[in-house]
């Protein structure tokens, strides 16, 4: 089925805030896709329009993982650097709170406050795809991080997004979020807005259409 007559499928946070300062530099975000403490944090980048550099940690992955124990003592997920004023943390409650109030106007969505029922809902989320998105399989790290432009709630996004997660691929997520203004600035860049969509500066490929991306994906990096 064509991407775009889903668009509209799938349940997520009320996607909108006011939204303070742009960061200069990408948020980094170490995490995976079948983690639901991690899906919280999502959630939230989509509400405040962020764009993440996601460093993905699936079970047995080589790169990653390790690096987050070196950098913060211990492998938990989340955990988020920014470089832009080198405040790095675990929790995905302290994560959120830190990018409203860095990023947004202060506050967070009553759906992303509710501890650890928070997370429970974003497990039931989930189900029906468990174990997607969680395990490494071997693959060759890209020079350049992949460009992906998506939404949380969409499920074309998702797949996709649990093959980068498993393969390892960094990506810079570009979150299109109801109301973004990055859905008009792809709508000009590509002639028509659609997620998910990728871009590889590492071999100058730029595709639509979920089933394509997962193809393209396991043919170039999967080792």
């Amino acid at each position: 089925a064509n991407d775009l007559m889903m668009l509209c499928v799938g349940v997520t946070v009320k996607e909108s805030s006011k939204l303070g300062p742009r960061p200069e530099k990408p948020i980094e975000i170490y995490e995976f896709e079948g983690c639901p403490f991690c899906r919280k944090v999502r959630e939230m980048v989509g509400v405040l329009d962020l764009d993440i550099l996601y460093y993905p940690c699936p079970r047995g992955s080589p790169n990653f993982r390790p690096k987050v124990n070196q950098m913060g003592g211990k492998q938990q997920f989340p955990y988020m650097v920014d470089p832009n004023t080198g405040v790095s943390m675990y929790e995905s409650d302290g994560i959120i709170k830190y990018l409203s109030e860095k990023y947004g106007d202060g506050t967070v969505p009553l759906s992303l406050t509710l501890g650890p029922l928070t997370a429970i809902t974003a497990g039931f989320a989930m189900i029906g795809r468990m174990g997607k998105g969680n395990m490494y399989t071997p693959a060759k790290l890209p020079p350049k991080p992949l460009v992906f432009w998506a939404y949380e709630g969409s499920p074309f996004c998702k797949i996709v997004r649990e093959v980068l997660v498993e393969l390892e691929l960094p990506h810079i997520q570009r979150s299109c979020a109801r109301g973004s203004p990055k859905r008009h600035e792809l709508l000009q860049k590509a002639g028509h807005f659609q997620v998910p969509y990728l871009e590889d500066p590492n071999t100058g490929v730029n595709m639509f259409e979920s089933a394509e991306i997962i193809d393209y994906l396991k043919q170039t990096y999967a080792a």
